[in-house]
This record gives C-alpha cells, sequence and structure tokens, in this order.
C-alpha cells in the first residue's frame, strides 16, 4: 500500500500489559501498550534487546496471552477465542518468518513449505502453488535441496515462502535478518517488503536496526515495555503512546 495510504484496522492493541514471575521476581515486560495497525501497513518495531518487542510480536501472533489489556487481530479478540480457533488463526491469519529460520533440516525446500501447508491446512497445498512460491522466492531451481546445501539468505527465502503458503493476511517477522550479513540482508529484505507490498498483506517487522527500520513505511519504538515514539506512513514523528 502506497504511504499515507490506510486501510481498514488489522491489529489493535489497548492497554496490554505482560508480566513474569511475581513478588521480587516479577519482570513487567510491557507496562501498557496501546498500538493501532491498517491493512496493508509496513510497519517495524525497533528497540534494545530486552525492551518488550518480541513479546508483543507474540501477542500478535496469539503466541502468547497478555495479563491485561486486549489484542484484536484481523476483527478478532484473541483473549476471547478458544485454544482451537487460536490455532486455525495462527495457521492461516498470520504468516511467521524467524531469525532462526526454523526449517527442518532433513526436509528439501519444497518439503518444508509443504509440510507447513499440510501441518495448517490438513489437505495441503497443491503442487504448483509450494513451486510457484518458491520461485517467487528466488529459489525456483533449490526446491531438492536441503537447509545445509543452503546459504543462510537461501533457507530465509525458504521461510518467507513458508509463511506464505497459507495466504496469510499478517506477516509477522522477528529480527529476519539477524543472522545475515549485510548484503544478504538487505535482499532478504527487499523480498520481505516486496511480497507484503504485492500481495498489500500487513507486514509487522520487529528489528534493532536503523537500516532495517528504514525499509518500513512507520517505525514505532518501544523502551521499557512502553512505546515511546508511534511514527505515521512515511516515517513522520507520531505521538507518544503508551
Amino acid at each position: 500500500m502506497a504511504p499515507g495510504v490506510q486501510g481498514s484496522v488489522v491489529i489493535d492493541v489497548a492497554a496490554v500489559t505482560k508480566s513474569y514471575g511475581s513478588g521480587r521476581g516479577r519482570v513487567d515486560a510491557l507496562r501498557g501498550v496501546d498500538l493501532t495497525v491498517h491493512e496493508g501497513e509496513i510497519v517495524a518495531i525497533v528497540g534494545q534487546s530486552g525492551s518488550g518487542k518480541t513479546t508483543l510480536l507474540q501477542m500478535l501472533g496469539a503466541v502468547d496471552a497478555p495479563t491485561s489489556g486486549t489484542v484484536e487481530v484481523a476483527g478478532n479478540d484473541l483473549a476471547s477465542m478458544r485454544e482451537r480457533d487460536l490455532t486455525g488463526f495462527r495457521r492461516s491469519v498470520v504468516g511467521f518468518v524467524f531469525q532462526q529460520f526454523n526449517l527442518i533440516p532433513t526436509l528439501t525446500a519444497y518439503q518444508n513449505v509443504e509440510a507447513a501447508a499440510v501441518n495448517l491446512q490438513g489437505g495441503g497445498a497443491p503442487a504448483p502453488r509450494i513451486a510457484d512460491l518458491l520461485a517467487q522466492v528466488g529459489l525456483g531451481d533449490r526446491m531438492d535441496h536441503r537447509p545445509a546445501e543452503l546459504s543462510g539468505g537461501e533457507q530465509q527465502r525458504v521461510a518467507i515462502a513458508r509463511a506464505l503458503v497459507n495466504n496469510p493476511r499478517i506477516i509477522l517477522a522477528d529480527e529476519p535478518t539477524g543472522n545475515l550479513d549485510t548484503e544478504t540482508g538487505h535482499e532478504v529484505l527487499e523480498l520481505l517488503t516486496g511480497v507484503a507490498a504485492s500481495g498489500q498483506r500487513t507486514l509487522v517487522l520487529i528489528t534493532h536496526d536503523d537500516r532495517v527500520a528504514a525499509a518500513a513505511e512507520r517505525v514505532v519504538t518501544i523502551r521499557d515495555g512502553l512505546i515511546v515514539d508511534d511514527g505515521d506512513a512515511g516515517g513522520a514523528p507520531g505521538g507518544v503512546r503508551g
């Protein structure tokens, strides 16, 4: 989506807190976060290690639940959903891309993408779609290679194809270039933002790297569990939130 053009609200986080432990050992990872993301936006959430950015991403993907507050994603109030419905949500509404790739080492690139489709949709995606996705990410001639036979950048491309196989509305990427050299990371970032824009998908990107954040339409800064700056589309400063 072009900068400045906003679709309907697809992510709405209100007054979210997350605490671990109790008493003197209690850690407040999130301390009252408000965040709204519109359909088709490319948003980077930036912050240092321990700032709460990955915890927030886990809330958006229904991997973790808040201590208090509400998280609504694609019209779903995650707190009110049964576990079976949450599993379906994770499988079809969101696609995950991780820093560590998380590929199955014994499977080929094709089989890794196929396994995600089978696990998430039961019957699996048609073979031509899987092949088309791998070609789209530049691996049309590497489909039969296992992860150990692929470079880091190629492994991350497989992970992106896997995230897209169920045609999610939202892509959640946690430090997707963190294990890559600068040039390869730039190529993967261009691919990730490109496939999001071409499919009018919403992309939420977690990073601590300002160069990665610069690829987003909007940069949200989190510090000590609070959003301290929420940039508008195109990088214009927004109001302090949280």
